[in-house]
């Protein structure tokens, strides 16, 4: 299996004062890795500087071979980096609908008609508000849209930054259903940030655990369940 992303010892953070340090990994074409960790142990500061946003002091990403590392998050985003940031981003004035072109602006593929039918048939939901403002949709159905809004672009590789947050467990499990549908279907390889275990479990295929910055252990998703594992690493 070919690599969709690889990090070598990467260090980021801000002001010059690093958050994730030395951090080496990599993602193979169509797998769904998830990294998780407690608060504060650098996964948003990960996913992050893996989409761009922030830029390394030390180490090299690669894109499907090619250093990106220098790269800003629009060409990131061209090469086919899609990002879900924690909190949504959606733009709360506009409608679903153009809240969803916006996509098209930085992700691969050119505004289409066909992209939107693409995402309404994901996400029937929003076909039904496509007209309505953004801000007035529930949480659910607004990250809902941040997704599509990402996948209207046709990203190779989809970022989540804790898409569960202030989410119902029904709509956490409608989410991790489409990040399994979208893999099977579409081989899209997709890198999970996330606290919530039980979407980990239901749709990673490989997990690391952060911890003051760092990839300390790797685990299969099914190892998260143990009591012991989770006190030792997850436990606030």
């Amino acid at each position: 299996m070919s690599a969709m992303l690889e990090l070598e010892g990467v260090t980021s953070g801000y002001d010059g004062i690093p958050i994730i340090r030395d951090v080496t990994f990599e993602i193979g074409e169509g797998q769904i890795l998830a990294v998780v960790g407690r608060n504060g142990a650098g996964k948003t500061t990960l996913a992050r500087t893996i989409i761009g946003l922030l830029q390394p002091s030390r180490g090299k990403i690669l894109l499907r071979g090619e250093d990106v590392t220098r790269s800003d998050a629009r060409e990131r985003a061209l090469a086919g980096i899609g990002y879900v940031p924690q909190g949504r981003g959606i733009f709360g004035r506009l409608t679903v609908d153009e809240n969803l072109l916006l996509g098209t602006a930085v992700g691969k593929r050119a505004a289409s008609e066909r992209a939107l039918v693409d995402v309404y048939k994901l996400f029937p939901i929003l076909e039904q508000r496509r007209l309505q403002k953004g801000g007035t949709l529930s949480g659910g159905e607004q990250q809902m849209l941040a997704i599509g809004r990402v996948l209207i672009g046709a990203p190779s590789l989809l970022v989540l930054d804790e898409p569960s947050d202030g989410i119902q467990p029904s709509i956490v499990e409608q989410i991790s259903n489409l990040v399994v549908q979208l893999n099977q279907d579409h081989g899209l390889t997709t890198l999970l940030v996330e606290q919530n275990i039980d979407m980990v479990v239901s749709c990673a295929h490989r997990c690391f655990v952060m911890d003051k910055g760092s990839i300390v252990t790797e685990v299969s998703p099914k190892g998260l369940e143990d009591p012991e594992f989770a006190r030792q690493y997850l436990a606030v």
